[in-house]
């Protein structure tokens, strides 16, 4: 009944959200034509109660215009290029004459939806064509679409870039480096012309018996079944994936927000407090991330479980027991692929080390196609999106792009 429970208390709580919504934009357009300490404190705590809330619904991606390289900005064109049940494959051009390198972005798969990363398209898409994953919630995916699983989520990988052809550089972000890391592997013992240039792999958890943090603690302290008797939920019959078993989105990020609840809860405060004194630039920067972090999806619990058990608690990537359908998963076949993995000093959530250690397993790449880097002062979302991955990780990974070519 976990599913079913929190839709009644959601619908509940939506009620209540669009009436403080709408409040809060009658205040605003009141506080615009005579400014008025009353009711900017009124707007600011009806903006408060709109904010808290969850949705389910993925925000469009709203890429800005870039340089040209010629001194001109030029819009970035956005279509999907490829599809199937599970995912659409986003393609985002500038426009320009030049022919960029092709990148494919893989987005996490984990109760957020791929403009997660909208910051890390902005940036990539200045000097690439970038193709992005984005995952569709699995709650409005009928069952007769099939199960989904994590040899699905590699298997997805793998078409992507054999759609694309050769000479795609492959990005994973957080949860998929397991997958793109294993679709590489596959592909380059078969020789399949279409294997990745380079393999970017960043915060993501390859070993995560090397400096555990948390959430691969909490992993380890419950069997399996401990996981699909408690966190597992079945999509109600309103939604379109009705009957389908699911690790609902709002249980993942409960999970996140309860690790720093501290730190979220200082974030609504100062959100209050620049309200409070007109500094809207700086509130709506926390608005947006909040509307973002709360948009949430949910995941197969067959996705889901096996994630936990082969990732999290058997750690049979870098056993050298991971298998895809049976056949086994070797990093030691990866030879004309670049490798750059990519760690932040306060990760919380992938440990330092923990993705550093794709280049042992890919033995038999030499040295000089191998690369790592450890960026200072970032946490997790860190590696990805802000200032220090647009001046200091960004050139990083633009450098191997440029070298792999």
């Amino acid at each position: 009944m976990i599913y079913q429970n929190y839709q009644l208390f959601a619908d509940a709580g939506d009620r209540i959200r669009d009436f403080a919504e709408y409040a809060e934009r009658i205040l605003k357009t009141w506080v615009a034509q005579n400014d008025s300490p009353p009711l900017r404190k009124m707007a600011a705590h009806y903006e408060q109660i709109a904010l808290l809330g969850f949705t389910h619904l993925r925000r469009p991606f709203s890429i800005s215009p870039v340089s040209n390289g010629l001194g001109s900005v030029v819009p970035v064109e956005e279509r999907v290029a490829f599809e199937t049940p599970f995912c659409d494959l986003v393609s985002f051009k500038k426009k320009s004459q030049q022919r960029l390198p092709r990148v494919l972005l893989v987005a996490p798969m984990s109760g957020h939806f791929a403009t997660l990363l909208r910051g890390t398209v902005q940036t990539l898409v200045q000097d690439h064509d970038v193709y992005l994953t984005d995952w569709r919630n699995i709650r409005d995916i009928p069952e007769s679409c099939g199960e989904f699983d994590v040899d699905s989520y590699i298997a997805h990988i793998w078409t992507f870039l054999q759609f694309l052809g050769p000479g795609v550089h492959l990005i994973g972000v957080c949860q998929p480096t397991v997958a793109c890391l294993a679709a590489t592997s596959l592909m380059a013992e078969d020789r399949d012309d279409c294997s990745p240039a380079s393999l970017t792999l960043m915060a993501g958890p390859i070993d995560t018996r090397v400096s555990p943090t948390k959430v691969n603690q909490l992993s380890m302290e419950k069997d399996l079944s401990w996981f699909d008797n408690n966190l597992i939920g079945v999509v109600p019959f309103r939604f379109k994936g009705a009957g389908r078993r699911v690790y609902p989105g709002f249980v993942q990020l409960l999970a996140f927000m309860k690790m720093n609840a501290d730190r979220h809860q200082q974030s609504f405060q100062t959100l209050l407090e620049y309200r409070l004194n007109g500094d809207d630039d700086r509130a709506n920067l926390i608005r947006d991330f909040y509307e973002e972090y709360f948009a949430i999806m949910d995941l197969s619990a067959r996705f889901y479980l096996e994630t936990v058990d082969r990732i999290f608690q058997r750690h049979l990537l870098p056993k050298g027991e991971f298998v895809f359908r049976g056949r086994p998963v070797n990093p030691s076949a990866i030879r004309k692929t670049f490798l750059l993995t990519v760690e932040g000093e306060r990760d919380d959530i992938c440990g330092v080390g923990q993705t550093l250690a794709a280049q042992d397993l890919c033995t038999r790449l030499p040295g000089y196609m191998k690369s790592h880097h450890l960026q200072a002062g970032v946490g997790h979302y860190g590696v990805f999106n802000g200032k220090r991955w647009e001046s200091q990780i960004y050139p990083v990974v633009r450098s191997m792009i440029q070298a792999a070519s």
